[in-house]
């Protein structure tokens, strides 16, 4: 997860935000290959002192410098049109999540077993343990097998709200009466942190998600105790 001072992105902990990870340097790449370009062009120009008195136009440059963005635009769409389309591909998931909005918790559904239901809410600073984060520690963790298709139906019982888990790359918006999906697979086990992403009211800030990502056997024991 993210900590004081980290200012790029959370570790990937899913095939998605790998991906998303790779999209975004290659997108960085591009642009400080620009800004250095640019750069070097407007200084060459202000150390210049030669100039042309009897030039009207440039065909030849004005044709690569409106060339040049179009290929640039290119190489970044192409990638993130992939992207798009990994994104909304759901391949036969092996289990579904049902998770609901409310001001201000979460509630989550296993629509493939019999009553495994719980409401999720913020850890109070006064309940916290030593190795718990305040503000992002919760009463109940989702416990979610790694190495599983994942599929998430989000929605919201009072107001807009937003499931978001940056190491997964996943962010989807609770909208009352409607269900929107998504799809995932946890590459490792440990704990992974999110927030709502939707200014939802007051306590928009005190609503936060903790995945427990386990081993299989594990959470198959988790759901017979449960």
């Amino acid at each position: 997860m993210a900590t004081w001072g980290h200012i790029s992105l959370q570790d990937a902990n899913s095939p998605l935000m790998e991906q998303l990870i790779f999209f975004h340097d290659h997108t960085l790449m591009i642009l400080l290959m620009i800004t250095i370009l640019v750069a070097y062009t407007m200084m060459s120009l202000m150390n210049n002192s030669l100039i042309n008195r009897y030039l009207l136009e440039g065909q030849t440059i004005e044709f690569i410098w409106t060339l040049m963005p179009a290929l640039t635009l290119i190489f970044i769409a192409l990638p993130s049109l992939h992207l798009l389309y990994l994104i909304d591909e759901i391949n036969n998931p092996l289990l579904t999540l049902k998770t609901i909005g409310h001001q201000w918790y979460w509630s989550y559904e296993y629509s493939d077993f019999n009553n495994v239901e719980f409401d999720s809410y913020m850890k109070p600073s006064n309940d916290l343990m030593d190795n718990e984060f305040r503000l992002l520690d919760v009463d109940n963790r989702v416990i979610l097998p790694m190495n599983t298709q994942i599929r998430v139906l989000v929605t919201a019982a009072d107001v807009l709200h937003s499931w978001a888990m940056p190491a997964l790359g996943i962010k989807i918006d609770a909208t009352p009466g409607r269900l929107n999906q998504g799809c995932f697979k946890i590459s490792r086990p440990g704990l992974l942190y999110g927030q709502c992403s939707e200014i939802c009211g007051a306590n928009h800030s005190f609503m936060p998600i903790v995945i427990e990502s386990v081993p299989t056997t594990n959470f198959i024991k988790w759901l017979n105790a449960n």
